[in-house]
């Protein structure tokens, strides 16, 4: 990196109207690639269930995927929803990732389910989920201490046993608490962990989440102060009336998500053209816009610094939101692509 602010990219994996998920799954490792080469700090993606317009299901699995066809950038979850898994299930899949790609792994934990209710049931076998969000303290903490050389020692017909995550790679991924709310905020500070809070979701509150993470930050073994950075919907194209039309197909997704609408995959630009914004959801749509970056390469980027300055972060992590058009090719998305190239530029970072 050429500038003091580090770039990170967050992918939801989207799977647009004309792709299958093996074409959105082909479209992310390109991405991937792309932010390898242009220098980019890491690359998360995320947990989500049963909904059309997302391919990553499976971040563990995805992050092999995307490892192994890069070379430098680290690749991490954000983030795995623990109440959906057993710790030792995270720590070993994590540990393994850790060992076939030393000192390139993140592991992003979240507290949310990533899917409807119907999803969340048969994610658990059927066992309610309160339990598991409940006791997500202690799964954080048990994730911790399986991936730690010393592992966790458990009492069992009154005899303690050794567990720890294996295979035992040569260091441990980081682990981090990604939040919408004060929370995970708090927990993560208690535990003298990183944390990034949700802005390209929530868009509010980030602020309040940060100030409390770090005013109760209570250093540990791993971090002596706290560590944070921003996150932050991205679409950037040669003009703004570009942008915005490349904006507009996640836009409507995510209107549909917040009003209880038809979740569908994601339309193409020509598509979205079409689509009559009912007016009482107009407002929420502008406001939604209000707070992405969209926009041209340098308008972009002064938008980025902006957001790092306010924040207080030296990094940030752009999801490019970019939508597509009617022949670009299946298993590729040159749009988000070219989000990633021409902010890397402006912001001299490649």
């Amino acid at each position: 990196m050429t500038s003091e602010l580090a770039l990170s990219v967050l992918d939801l994996a989207p799977v647009r109207e004309n792709q299958t998920s093996a074409d959105a799954v082909a479209a992310s490792r390109e991405l991937a690639r792309a932010a390898d080469r242009l220098g980019y700090h890491r690359y998360w993606v995320a947990e989500h269930h049963n909904m059309p317009a997302v391919a990553a299901t499976n971040p563990p699995v995805l992050i092999g995927v995307l490892a192994a066809a890069t070379e430098r950038i680290r690749i991490g979850s954000g983030g795995v929803m623990l109440p959906n898994h057993a710790p030792l299930v995270v720590a070993e899949q994590f540990a393994l990732l850790e060992a076939a790609f030393p000192g390139r792994i993140d592991l992003g934990i979240g507290r949310a389910p990533g899917t409807d209710p119907v999803t969340s049931w048969a994610l658990r076998s059927g066992a309610s989920g309160d339990e598991a969000v409940a006791r997500f303290a202690e799964y954080v903490d048990n994730v911790v201490t399986l991936m730690s050389p010393a592992g966790a020692g458990v009492s069992v017909g009154g005899r303690t046993h050794e567990l720890r995550a294996t295979p035992a790679p040569l260091g441990q991924p980081p682990v981090w608490l990604l939040g919408s709310s004060d929370y995970s905020a708090r927990l993560a500070a208690s535990r003298g962990l990183p944390y990034v809070f949700a802005h390209h979701f929530s868009g509010s509150g980030t602020h309040e989440a940060l100030e409390l993470y770090r005013s109760s930050f209570v250093p540990s073994q791993d971090l002596a102060a706290p560590r944070t950075f921003l996150t932050v919907n991205v679409v950037v194209a040669d003009t703004h009336a570009e942008a915005q039309e490349l904006a507009l197909p996640q836009l409507l997704a995510m209107l549909a998500l917040r009003t209880g609408g038809q979740l569908l995959a994601q339309r193409l630009v020509e598509s979205a053209a079409e689509v009559v914004v009912a007016e009482s959801h107009r407002s929420l749509l502008e406001a939604m816009r209000g707070r992405w970056v969209i926009g041209d390469p340098q308008t972009a980027a002064a938008q980025v610094r902006a957001l790092a300055a306010t924040y207080g972060v030296d990094e940030v992590m752009v999801h490019p939101v970019a939508g597509a058009r009617r022949d670009d090719p299946a298993d590729r998305a040159p749009a988000r692509e070219r989000t990633l190239d021409l902010l890397a530029e402006a912001l001299g970072q490649r």
